[in-house]
């Protein structure tokens, strides 16, 4: 029997072509002579369908992936970075355990997290995203089950433990090395559409953590948390996400280009971009833990204190808006110069009360939300796309070791010298950020420099 002939003469030589696999032989019939070349053509057929590289099988919409992506951070960040703030309180009054160590987990979690980004990078550089982040949500998953079972603060504590393994291979800086793997220079887009997403993480997670609480208490919060894992995150991880490593062919975005001469990964100019991001990573932190404590102490009630804190989650939001619409008529060297420049306006307006207090919140929040944009485009515009995943991962661990201790030195500042006490060194290492962040800009745009590769 004798096939229909299409197989030969249209379908199967351009699967074959774009396949890289030669021949214009029949596979469907063994070149049309009888059962036995049917066999070995479906054989070869096998053999040939094999060699297409896993991204050109299905790959879905950048569009689809960044909004996957996006869901699963608000779901990463709440279950982990932000749940200490809602349910610590609760946790301490009804164990009996030391509040320092109810939140101490959340830094141990992320000095974890530090430490196994070097390895996390290294494996989507190797294998892609999806599995790295796959097993992202499984460990955030067992982890908040851990925190619902621990009988006493050991287990609490061997929990976030697990956690930080999780946020390690699953935060942004893990979402980002899997966008750079699949797009390269076309990432920077999906990078700031990704950050987008993730603003609204505390806007989400803190009410519902506080629902979820006077609901089912903070055990019953923390199962929530692992369902959502585990039922959510994990299977839209390993549907949306392609399998393998192949990047994406798209074009990079249409963004005005800078001179540069940093091509080669240079100990100088790794050194102060990990320092710069560590630097950014310590501020934020450290305000994220203590702003309360320190409008408190001009005076200010805790529901006004709550009020106005509020203000820098929509500046964040803001802020990665307006960089989506205008972010291809510049280099990522000055959205982070913005940042770093925002933040430290923002550090040292606060020193001033009211009614300066309301900008300055809004300036620090602008700042620390381009920053979650800047950590990811900035080296991929100075470095390029080749082995931006396991860049990622060596400049995430500084940050994360140093966003660990931040909270412990900042209640020791304030122990030790007062709320503008701790604003004063606050404000000093902002200042420090702009004048390595623009010691990075004199580089790039030196007389001479010569361009590197085309930026996203």
């Amino acid at each position: 029997m004798r096939c229909a002939g299409i197989c030969f003469k249209y379908l199967i030589p351009r699967l074959l072509r774009q396949a890289g696999v030669g021949g214009r032989r029949c596979l469907l019939c063994g070149g049309c002579r009888g059962k036995g070349g049917r066999q070995a053509g479906m054989r070869l057929w096998r053999r040939s369908m094999s060699l297409v590289p896993p991204s050109t099988a299905v790959m879905r919409s950048r569009r689809t992936i960044v909004a996957a992506l996006g869901v699963t951070q608000i779901m990463a960040w709440g279950s982990s970075y932000y749940l200490p703030a809602v349910i610590a309180p609760t946790v301490a009054a009804e164990t009996g355990w030391p509040l320092a160590w109810v939140v101490g987990g959340l830094s141990l979690g992320l000095l974890i997290a530090g430490l196994i980004s070097p390895y996390v990078g290294i494996a989507i550089e190797k294998r892609g995203g999806r599995n790295v982040l796959a097993i992202s949500a499984l460990f955030i998953g067992i982890g908040q089950i851990g925190l619902a079972a621990a009988p006493n603060l050991i287990v609490y504590i061997a929990a976030w433990l697990v956690i930080g393994l999780g946020m390690g291979a699953g935060l942004y800086d893990a979402a980002f090395a899997t966008l750079g793997r699949l797009y390269g220079h076309g990432a920077r887009s999906a990078i700031t559409g990704l950050t987008l997403f993730g603003g609204f993480a505390s806007t989400v997670c803190w009410p519902l953590s506080a629902f979820l609480m006077g609901e089912v208490g903070w055990r019953g919060a923390c199962l929530v948390y692992a369902a959502v894992q585990l039922l959510i995150a994990l299977p839209l991880y390993l549907l949306i996400l392609p399998r393998g490593v192949a990047g994406s062919a798209s074009q990079p975005d249409q963004t005005i280009v800078a001179p540069s001469g940093l091509g080669t990964r240079s100990t100088p100019v790794m050194v102060i971009l990990a320092t710069t991001i560590s630097l950014a990573a310590v501020i934020s932190s450290t305000l994220s833990v203590h702003l309360l404590t320190v409008l408190q102490s001009s005076g200010m009630a805790l529901a006004a204190a709550v009020g106005l804190g509020a203000l820098v989650g929509p500046s964040q939001v803001g802020a990665r808006a307006v960089e989506m619409v205008i972010a291809r008529f510049h280099h990522p060297i000055w959205t982070k110069f913005v940042s770093v420049g925002c933040v430290a306006i923002g550090v040292s307006a606060l020193w001033m009360g009211m009614p300066i207090v309301p900008a300055a919140l809004a300036f620090c929040g602008a700042g620390i939300g381009l920053e979650s944009i800047a950590r990811g485009t900035l080296p991929l515009a100075l470095f390029g796309a080749s082995g931006y995943a396991k860049l990622m991962g060596r400049l995430a661990m500084p940050s994360l070791i140093a966003q660990a201790a931040a909270p412990s030195m900042g209640a020791l500042l304030i122990e030790q010298a007062g709320a503008h006490g701790m604003l004063a060194v606050l404000s000093a290492l902002a200042l420090v950020n702009v004048v390595l962040v623009g010691g990075l800009a004199l580089l790039l745009f030196r007389p001479g420099a010569t361009g590197i590769e085309s930026v996203p």
